[in-house]
């Protein structure tokens, strides 16, 4: 039985990390915040590293 896997390139992730921390800053949690700017943060950082 093969395995299979799905692959995701570096820069779909960079775009899903942008927008997942987006949509987390819609909610007023502190956490939510330091979430989301570190997903926006890291995204930016890997869509510029490419």
């Amino acid at each position: 039985m093969a395995k299979k896997s799905i692959t995701i390139s570096g820069t779909a992730m960079a775009i899903l990390a942008i927008i997942a921390g987006v949509l987390v800053l819609f909610w007023f949690s502190l956490a939510q915040w330091i979430i989301g700017i570190f997903l926006i943060v890291w995204g930016i950082l890997a869509l510029v590293n490419r």
